[in-house]
């Protein structure tokens, strides 16, 4: 194949990806929430309303996680920077967790993607399945540009307080937790 038509064909499968990603974001908006559950009441984020699926079976209703600090790490197998992080946030989820944080890796994947990546590289803490689904969930907790990975905190009343797009590392997220706990 010659040069014009790799790119002709990488073209094509970038433009593709966009019009999903595109597709997805749009059933999002207009569903009111990405799996299309009615929109969440007056003060409460859509978050809330969701119930996504396990890779391991199962499923993970976020409502179940309200009340304490929560901090949800958007991923994908395919993402190097958001493979790289996962250690970091594994450990965030070891040292924070038994202070009342809950962590949640939600996978913007397919299903047998994200259990045979898990199979070879197991994390300590929950990962929900969104798929591109997942891009329009992030952009609603402020991830404009629906990049990869994106990390947000939530505090104990469910309010966004602290997002980050791109890889990060265990003493951000550390920093984070220190800063919620003396706000200014």
């Amino acid at each position: 194949m010659t040069n014009a038509g790799r790119r002709m064909m990488v073209a094509v499968g970038l433009a593709a990806g966009a019009a999903g990603v595109g597709v997805a974001w749009w059933r999002g908006r207009a569903a009111g929430t990405p799996d299309g559950a009615p929109p969440p009441t007056a003060g409460s984020h859509p978050v809330w309303s969701l119930t996504l699926a396990r890779p391991e079976g199962g499923e993970l209703a976020l409502a179940s996680l309200r009340g304490r600090p929560l901090l949800l790490n958007f991923w994908a197998t395919w993402c190097p920077p958001c493979v790289r992080e996962m250690p970091e946030i594994d450990r965030f989820a070891r040292q924070f967790g038994p202070n009342g944080w809950q962590v949640v890796g939600i996978a913007v994947d397919q299903a047998q993607p994200v259990r045979d990546f898990l199979a070879r590289n197991a994390v300590g803490y929950p990962i929900a399945l969104a798929g591109f689904d997942g891009v329009a969930l992030s952009r609603q907790l402020g991830n404009d540009g629906g990049g990869l990975p994106f990390t947000v905190a939530l505090d104990a009343a469910g309010k966004v307080v602290r997002k980050h797009v791109g890889e990060t590392r265990f003493e951000t997220l550390a920093a984070w937790v220190a800063e919620m706990a003396n706000p200014r």
